[in-house]
C-alpha cells in the first residue's frame, strides 16, 4: 500500500497540473460514469491529502463535489497521455494535453464536505502536514503497551507512516520495534516525530523512499545499490540475513500485529 508521501506527493502534482481549468472528467471502466459526468467540464479546485487519503475537490455548484479516493493494496493514479485509458481507468481527468488516470483503488467516491470532515477526524497526525499536531497523540503512546511498531503504523495515530518508514525510523533512532510505546520518553517520541517528518518530505521530493545517511549510501559504502521492487536506499527494510550497513550484523525480522518487521539485533538491542 502506498505510503503517505506517495499521496501528498499526487495532491501536489494534481494541483500543479490541473488546478483552475476546465477538464474532462470520464469513467472509461463504467464503474465512476454518473459521478464523473457531474465533474466533467468544471475545474479542479483543490487536492489534498490527509494520511493516505485523497481529497479532490471540483468547482461544481452542488455538496458532494469531492472525489474521496484510498489506492488501497493495488490503486495506482499515474499521469499519462491525454487519451491513454487503458486497463480498467476507474477515474480519467484530462486537460488535453495530459491525464490523470486512476485504476484499481480501493476507494473513489464522491462526498461532501461534511462526509469529508468525518472522514478526517477518524485519522491520526498527519507529519507532512503544517497543520499536525504531534502532542496531541504521545500521551496515547505512552499510555499503550502496544510495541511501537504497531502503534507506528496505526493511522488513528501517525496518519500516512506505512511499513517502511516505521521500519526505518526505528532503525535510526536505535528504537527495538517490540519495545512497548509506554516504555518511550517524550523526548524520543518528539525525535521519532521530526525523523518521520524529514524523511516523508524528501519521500515526497525525490518520489521514493531514501533512508541512509550520506556515509552510508553506496557510493560512500562502495557497495552496490539495493535492487527491490520498492526502490530507494534503506537500512533493514526487507533485507533479512544480510549485514547492516551500520555494524555489519545480519539484519532480523519479526512478527508485530500479524506483519513483518526488520531491524538490526545490534543497534536496536532495547
Amino acid at each position: 500500500m502506498p505510503e503517505g508521501h506517495v499521496i501528498h506527493r499526487l495532491a501536489r502534482d494534481l494541483n500543479a497540473r490541473f488546478a483552475g481549468r476546465p477538464l474532462s472528467v470520464t469513467s472509461p471502466q463504467g464503474r465512476f460514469a454518473a459521478e464523473a459526468s457531474l465533474l466533467d467540464g468544471h475545474e479542479l479546485a483543490r487536492a489534498e491529502a490527509w494520511g493516505k487519503h485523497l481529497f479532490v475537490e471540483f468547482d461544481v455548484p452542488r455538496p458532494d463535489a469531492i472525489v474521496h479516493i484510498h489506492l488501497g493494496l493495488i490503486g495506482r493514479l499515474r499521469f499519462e497521455g491525454p487519451d491513454d485509458v487503458g486497463g480498467q481507468v476507474r477515474l480519467h481527468v484530462s486537460n488535453g494535453e495530459e491525464s490523470a488516470n486512476l485504476r484499481g483503488p480501493q476507494w473513489c467516491r464522491l462526498v461532501t464536505d461534511e462526509v469529508r470532515a468525518a472522514a478526517i477526524g477518524k485519522v491520526g497526525e498527519d507529519p507532512l502536514r503544517a497543520d499536525a499536531d504531534p502532542g496531541a497523540i504521545v500521551g496515547r503512546v505512552r499510555r499503550s503497551r502496544r510495541p511501537i511498531g504497531a502503534l507506528l503504523v496505526d493511522q488513528k495515530l501517525y496518519a500516512g507512516v506505512g511499513s517502511i518508514y516505521r521500519t526505518e525510523t526505528l532503525f535510526r533512532l536505535g528504537i527495538h520495534p517490540l519495545t512497548p510505546g509506554a516504555e518511550l520518553k517524550p523526548a524520543t517520541l518528539d525525535a521519532m516525530w521530526v525523523d518521520l517528518r524529514e524523511l516523508m518530505e524528501d519521500g515526497v521530493r525525490v518520489g521514493r523512499i531514501d533512508t541512509v545517511r550520506p556515509e552510508h549510501t553506496p557510493e560512500a559504502m562502495g557497495r552496490e545499490p539495493r535492487e527491490d521492487d520498492h526502490g530507494g536506499e534503506v537500512y533493514v527494510y526487507r533485507r533479512t540475513g544480510q549485514p547492516c550497513h551500520v555494524c555489519g550484523t545480519p539484519v532480523a525480522e519479526t512478527q508485530i500485529e500479524g506483519r513483518r518487521v526488520f531491524y538490526c539485533p545490534s543497534c536496536q538491542a532495547s
